[in-house]
């Protein structure tokens, strides 16, 4: 029997950029706002919480040592750790968890790049040391395209005692960037007993919905799924407006025990979606 559904968050990016723009701010890296602007990623956080998320997001997905080589007067450990303690303050009282967010590497890994597996590992426990220190409820490794590096990535935060949700980003042919099958990734996470997976980001609900079939098909864990709108259109419109894009995602609520929205997406389908899931 499916667990009862739990409903996530939506994009970040974008609703930060956009407040930053209403308060007159400079747009930058979304991670920056932790430490030089914390209340815009307060408003983000309680924005969803009002919309209905059981589980939102910290604003930690791209914080990591490779990213701020490129960022001088920041510190990894601050900006992790007021990412999670930002988003713990607002859901405070709320019945509303947290997860630590974290992405993919910005180089590859070997044999496709340099980067060796415990180079990544150290990479990755890092950002687990200083997260952990805020005692999130749970930790989401998304929108990985190497199998290879959420692999490092899922081992090294197991070793952390807190539940780990496994997520990859494919493309319209039913693989990873890398070329990794649905059966792969749920065979070689399998041993890691993560808390679940799934698909995030890449392909709007439409093209993902086959692909989580796949999964549920394939493995008995409980499974995530968070796509996004589909491609931007010219004049910058979602190609997928909130109605339908809850009508499609609903379509997995059968099968998927974690559900939300990824890039293109806003409060706006967190609410339709939480009275779907509130009237299924």
């Amino acid at each position: 029997m499916k667990e009862k559904t739990v409903l996530l968050d939506g994009a970040s990016g974008t609703l930060l950029w956009e407040f930053a723009e209403e308060a007159g701010l400079p747009k930058k890296p979304v991670w920056q706002y932790n430490t030089d602007h914390p209340e815009l990623v307060t408003k983000l956080a309680k924005s969803y919480i009002e919309a209905g998320s059981d589980i939102i997001f910290a604003n930690t997905f791209s914080i990591n040592s490779l990213s701020l080589e490129h960022a001088s007067g920041y510190d990894l450990e601050e900006s992790v750790r007021s990412g999670v303690r930002l988003a713990k303050e607002a859901a405070a009282g709320t019945g509303t968890k947290v997860a630590l967010d974290i992405g993919p590497l910005s180089v590859f890994m070997e044999p496709y790049g340099d980067l060796e597996e415990d180079e990544a590992a150290d990479i990755y426990r890092e950002i687990l040391d200083a997260g952990t220190k805020e005692n999130p409820d749970l930790i989401v490794l998304e929108t990985f395209m190497d199998l290879n590096m959420l692999e490092v990535a899922a081992q090294t935060a197991k070793e952390y005692g807190i539940p780990v949700i496994c997520s990859m980003s494919f493309d319209k042919n039913g693989r990873t960037m890398m070329g990794n099958s649905v059966s792969d990734i749920a065979e070689r996470l399998a041993p890691l007993s993560p808390a679940a997976i799934g698909l995030n980001c890449s392909l709007g609900p439409e093209e993902a919905l086959p692909i989580i079939r796949e999964f549920a098909s394939v493995t008995d864990l409980p499974l995530f799924f968070k796509p996004n709108t589909g491609p931007t259109l010219a004049d910058g419109s979602s190609r997928v407006a909130a109605e339908e894009y809850v009508k499609d995602v609903s379509q997995a609520l059968d099968i998927v025990t974690y559900i939300g929205g990824c890039c293109g997406t806003s409060p706006e389908y967190i609410r339709l979606l939480a009275d779907v899931i509130k009237n299924s």
